[in-house]
């Protein structure tokens, strides 16, 4: 279980809420934890940062953030990872990964010289980052792009729900590709950012333990209070994987459903944040949904 950054900064989670959601997480053996400046303009990260910054629990953590820097140039990249540190409280990430690649000209732009593949790589050399790797929720397409270019990622994010499955599917097209490579796989949107409930009888229980059931190395689940993260963190205590019959009967439940509609992220460009929007000239909107 990985502790998703984007909901500890939104304004129905106070900091105090956030700082303890990080603290109970960590000492409850959830040391995974997600973030990234586009998570409420930096919010996130900052509170993050406090958390970390009590008690020695930097050095409990494995700490993940991403670069947000979507003209995906290096100097630009180089110029977010420490603006990031900054907020973090940090010297150092345990991970650094590119953010939301779900444009078709991202791949072009990360490897182009002065690319931010060129960042990832100079802040591994100087100790910045111990680990590099890319997220994205668009398509498996632009995934397989991504790896096919022969660059050292020791990391992938991608969406692993029950829904995906069937539709588009990063499970059956890009967690081979990482298997073979020697790539951990990174679940995220294990609920389908909510929509999974409102196409499917599943509950959280089944949802998350379909994504955990996966060869991942973490799954990203967002906990924007205390009632949430208890939930989440009782179901990865008493983990166990889906037998076959409990995977083929969660897979019958959710075919109906798995057209894509419910998995908005990859059908529409609702998901994708407003920096991100305006570096590819599509229309910025005046709020984004949220979050890896």
């Amino acid at each position: 279980l990985c502790v998703g950054g984007a909901h500890l900064g939104v304004s129905r989670c106070d900091e105090a809420t956030a700082i303890r959601i990080v603290h109970e997480c960590v000492d409850a053996g959830a040391t995974f934890l997600d973030n990234a400046w586009e998570y409420n303009d930096g919010e996130s990260e900052r509170r993050m940062g406090k958390a970390l910054a009590m008690d020695g629990y930097r050095q409990k953590s494995f700490l993940m953030t991403k670069d947000c820097a979507h003209d995906r140039r290096a100097d630009h990249s180089m110029w977010k990872l420490e603006d990031s540190l900054r907020r973090l409280q940090t010297d150092y990430l345990d991970l650094w990964q590119l953010h939301e690649v779900v444009w078709e000209d991202d791949v072009d732009w990360i490897f182009a010289p002065g690319g931010s593949a060129e960042a990832l790589l100079k802040a591994k050399e100087k100790g910045l980052v111990r680990y590099i790797g890319f997220t994205g929720h668009k398509d498996p397409a632009i995934h397989k792009r991504m790896l096919s270019q022969g660059f050292p990622f020791d990391a992938v994010q991608m969406p692993l729900n029950a829904l995906d499955a069937h539709y588009k599917s990063f499970e059956q097209e890009i967690v081979p590709i990482c298997q073979e490579q020697g790539i951990a796989v990174i679940g995220m949107k294990s609920f389908a950012s909510g929509d999974i409930f409102e196409g499917t009888d599943l509950t959280p229980a089944e949802a998350l333990r379909y994504s955990m059931s996966l060869p991942v190395a973490t799954v990203v689940s967002g906990m924007d209070s205390i009632e949430v993260m208890h939930q989440n963190l009782d179901i990865a205590r008493n983990f166990e994987p889906l037998t076959g019959a409990e995977r083929t009967d969660i897979l019958a439940r959710s075919a109906a459903a798995a057209t894509g509609e419910h998995e908005r992220f990859k059908t529409t460009y609702d998901f994708e944040g407003n920096v991100g929007r305006a570096a590819h000239g599509y229309p910025v909107k005046l709020s984004t949904i949220a979050a890896d």
